[in-house]
């Protein structure tokens, strides 16, 4: 059968997706682009904002569109949490975030037989297994996620996600260490280590490891593959943390920590587990044991109750972390958390005004570490041809790069850094 996929979300669906398209070639489909007529439309789903909600329905209207007639699946996030509102759409298929392979069973039960919709939801917050998925994806990556975890017990007063992921279960390290070698043996030359939060790699194994023991185990299993890090919570980064990363060769230099607001208040209120004071400590520290290396974060603003003041002092707090990058969010309204029904929500207004400032501060930050790179030589992985001749990659920060050549894909090479525009970096091969 022809069957197209949709994903939405972070890079652990990515990753689940990636695993589903292997098994569907492996029992014979053709994987055809979202945009053309298949016989199955499997959509992905997140719920992280109600934006993406919106966005998940979106979705699953233009599947039904294109062909009525074919079957349309649902799993992920969204279809965990709102398994009745996604069912209510008229879809065939509802799954959850659990048991890729048995929701690719059903669905070729709903493609041989046409029977009746189906849902099947589990309970996510009992789940104890780590759901083990084959890593890697469509041939022509260059880089691939491997997911070592799942779930997460923080609950963020903000956040659905535990709800919809459960509770902590990690990969084993040696099983890890064999999807990792597995991954090169592929072709990929770069791996990403996912999952919903990361930092707690290791707690439910009970083996007294955590995550740079992880990290260590992968960069010298696979030495000539870059090895990066997902998102992590900034408790995570300490003295040891540090030398130990730092004296891996192939861990790129790029650090993605969860910050979600630069004021303390703020910060309780989102039940979150450090300070600022412990956040830049986190930041600091890794400026002293890695040469520029790229410090990225989240943020929500408008969050209940945030005073002008406090937004204040979060503005302040950025220039002092001087991120390279930002991902800012509105924050979003998740009916069964309790940031839903505390008092004082921010206007939408208030909250888009408030993000508008924020990303002027992300952009000078951004646009003052790229100029710093300018004159460097960088090693940059490149994957794809670009209009003019220029191909594109990403150096071990993750910044874009690009650069005249022939043939580039899936290569490393120096490239000499002449100058930064739009948020890349422009440079010639050496």
């Amino acid at each position: 059968m022809d069957i197209a996929i949709y994903t939405l979300g972070c890079k652990v669906n990515q990753y689940e997706t990636q695993a589903m398209e292997q098994e569907l070639l492996r029992r014979g489909h053709t994987l055809v682009p979202f945009e053309d007529l298949a016989d199955a439309y499997i959509i992905n789903t997140c719920t992280v904002t109600a934006v993406s909600d919106k966005k998940c329905r979106n979705v699953i209207r233009r599947a039904k569109k294109m062909n009525p007639q074919a079957v349309v699946a649902v799993c992920g996030c969204y279809a965990q949490t709102e398994p009745e509102a996604v069912a209510a759409l008229g879809v065939d298929l509802v799954s959850g975030t659990a048991g890729r392979m048995a929701f690719l069973d059903l669905l070729e039960q709903q493609l041989g037989q046409h029977a009746a919709p189906m849902v099947q939801v589990d309970q996510a917050l009992r789940r104890r297994e780590f759901e083990r998925l084959n890593a890697g994806g469509q041939q022509g990556r260059t880089r691939a996620m491997l997911k070592v975890e799942d779930g997460c017990t923080n609950f963020c007063t903000y956040c659905i996600i535990p709800y919809a992921r459960g509770p902590v279960r990690s990969l084993p390290l040696s099983e890890a260490v064999a999807q990792a070698k597995d991954l090169e043996t592929q072709g990929y030359r770069e791996i990403v280590l996912t999952g919903i939060e990361i930092s707690s790699w290791g707690r439910d194994l009970k083996e007294g490891l955590t995550l740079i023991d992880l990290v260590e185990a992968l960069c010298h299993a696979v030495p000539a593959l870059r090895v990066r890090l997902g998102s992590l919570e900034p408790r995570t980064i300490t003295p040891d943390f540090c030398q130990r990363a730092a004296a891996l060769p192939n861990l790129c230099p790029h650090f993605h920590l969860s910050m979600q607001s630069g004021c303390d208040e703020t910060l309780k209120r989102m039940n979150r587990k450090y300070d600022t004071a412990r956040y830049l400590q986190s930041v600091e520290w890794l400026r002293q044991h890695f040469d520029r290396p790229a410090i990225t974060t989240d943020l929500i603003v408008g969050f209940p109750q945030e005073t002008e003041e406090e937004f204040a002092q979060t503005l302040d707090f950025l220039r002092r972390c001087a991120f390279s990058s930002m991902h800012i969010f509105p924050y979003s309204r998740r009916s069964g958390t309790p940031a839903a029904t505390m008092e004082g929500q921010i206007p939408h207004a208030v909250q888009e005004e408030r993000a508008h400032r924020a990303g002027a501060v992300a952009q000078e930050m951004e646009n003052a570490y790229l100029q710093a790179l300018v004159g460097s030589t960088l090693p940059v992985l490149f994957e794809e041809e670009k209009k003019g001749g220029l191909w594109q990659g990403h150096a071990p920060n993750y910044v874009a790069v690009r650069a005249a050549g022939e043939n580039l894909h899936n290569q490393l090479h120096q490239v000499k850094i002449t100058r930064a525009a739009d948020g890349i970096l422009l440079g010639e091969l050496l």
